[in-house]
């Protein structure tokens, strides 16, 4: 599929490249290493950080229909990138900070608020106050869309909010590469004990494992990652809902199996929607529209024909 992606596009013309041509067009070689590959693999590393973040967190809270933004993090990246917009910081740098600096702010704040509730397990209050977080960070969103001049910002807030890539390049991977591959690494290597984590407090603790320092911690490697993505992809659904439940399907619910499958669904997954993206039509369609399109399609079938395996 990877290299399937890298060959498929719209010049000279809508379709795949022939070898012969790319040996001989000094600007096909320049489109495909400049603009085509950065945007492939931020669409690789797009699909395997929402679908593993997805993953971790239908594990740890014990509920299939749990995505990355469960804590306020999708909606705190969105606000921050609105914000400077508004605010007339247009480069990419500024967006990506902005947006992993709210989207960390959502996870802390949803951390405080959850230590300040008084009933409930830590599970439960992490889930609330996520909840409030997130209607938090969407009224900000509302607020700035309305005070944005309707002619420059607000087309740039709505176009950044449905998430795409086509603005992509080597130089916006450079210095979050590092930082989300080392994520997915240590998901990878923890994933035999995130079975764990799905167990009660007392059984865990008698198989040796501080299971609320743990879960924390794989809780904040998955909110990182995905604020690292959506800094550059803007707000793209569905992938971290649907990816691990399709995993389950096929695999089963052991996630030192379901982890691997995750990292594979989730990257196909998104180079498929991606390749619609960019090769439908002349202009950009925005990425999220075919996630959601796709993921919601998929999501009906799951529950229509293997509804047992959500059990």
């Amino acid at each position: 599929m990877l290299i399937f992606s890298i060959i498929l596009g719209r010049y000279p013309k809508p379709g795949l490249i022939s070898l012969e041509f790319l040996s001989q067009n000094e600007l096909a070689k320049k489109l495909i290493l400049t603009l085509r590959i950065p945007r492939i693999v931020s669409a690789l590393l797009l699909g395997i950080s929402l679908s593993l973040a997805g993953l971790v967190m239908q594990t740890v809270f014990r509920n299939p229909l749990v995505d990355p933004g469960f804590l306020g993090v999708s909606q705190g990246a969105s606000f921050g990138a609105a914000l400077g917009i508004i605010l007339g910081l247009t480069s990419r740098f500024h967006l990506q900070a902005l947006s992993i600096l709210f989207a960390i702010m959502g996870l802390v704040l949803s951390y405080w608020i959850s230590r300040q509730i008084r009933f409930g397990g830590q599970i439960l209050r992490l889930v609330l106050s996520g909840i409030a977080v997130s209607a938090f960070f969407s009224a900000g969103v509302g607020i700035l869309k309305y005070l944005a001049d309707p002619i420059q910002q607000l087309p740039e807030i709505v176009f950044w909010l449905l998430g795409g890539l086509w603005a992509v390049k080597w130089e916006d991977l450079v210095f979050i590469l590092p930082i989300i591959l080392s994520g997915i690494f240590v998901i990878i290597l923890l994933r035999w004990r995130l079975n764990v984590l799905t167990l009660s407090q007392e059984v865990a603790f008698s198989l040796g494992v501080e299971k609320n320092r743990e879960t924390i911690g794989v809780i904040l490697i998955s909110v990182i990652i995905t604020a690292l993505v959506v800094s550059y992809s803007g707000i793209v659904s569905w992938i971290g809902l649907v990816i691990p439940n399709i995993s389950r399907v096929i695999i089963g619910a052991d996630t030192a199996k379901t982890v691997p499958a995750t990292i594979m669904l989730g990257g196909i997954f998104a180079l498929i929607c991606d390749d619609f993206a960019r090769i439908l039509l002349a202009g950009e369609i925005p990425l999220s529209i075919f996630t959601a399109l796709l993921g919601a399609s998929i999501f009906i079938i799951l529950l229509s024909v293997k509804r047992e395996s959500f059990a």
